[in-house]
């Protein structure tokens, strides 16, 4: 294993935790990128628009909250204006938002891992030339 490119790989995975497809933009699929972006972007919308912004709670929702945040960080902002503003949801809106808005997270956390893995090939490969 070529220790040389352990930073390159963590960049590529803090750039797609912080905006979903940043990572495959950074190793140039753009296609992918552009796709990831969009299909997470808008579910973790529509998440929130049937559930409200309380469906991410930080305290009351641990669980829930720790898959959320795999969207990105901005998702921990979300969570401190929730729990501050005093944001309550009840009933299937607030669980029906909850699974969006946490699948998304967890969809973009493979699409992290995968980012990642294309990293490291694409970085074995310019090695062994």
């Amino acid at each position: 294993m070529n220790y040389k490119n352990i930073p390159f790989l963590i960049i590529v995975g803090l750039l797609g935790w912080i905006v979903p497809g940043a990572g495959h933009f950074a190793i140039n699929k753009k296609k992918h990128a552009l796709i990831i972006f969009i299909a997470i972007a808008i579910t973790f919308v529509v998440g929130l628009y049937i559930g409200s912004i309380a469906v991410i709670d930080p305290v009351g929702s641990k669980p829930w909250f720790a898959a959320q945040v795999m969207n990105s960080p901005a998702i921990m902002i979300l969570g401190k204006i929730s729990h501050n503003g005093g944001y309550y949801v009840y009933g299937k809106p607030a669980e029906i938002g909850q699974i969006y808005t946490s699948i998304t997270g967890l969809l973009n956390l493979l699409c992290i891992v995968n980012a990642v893995y294309w990293a490291h090939l694409l970085s074995t490969e310019k090695v062994g030339e």
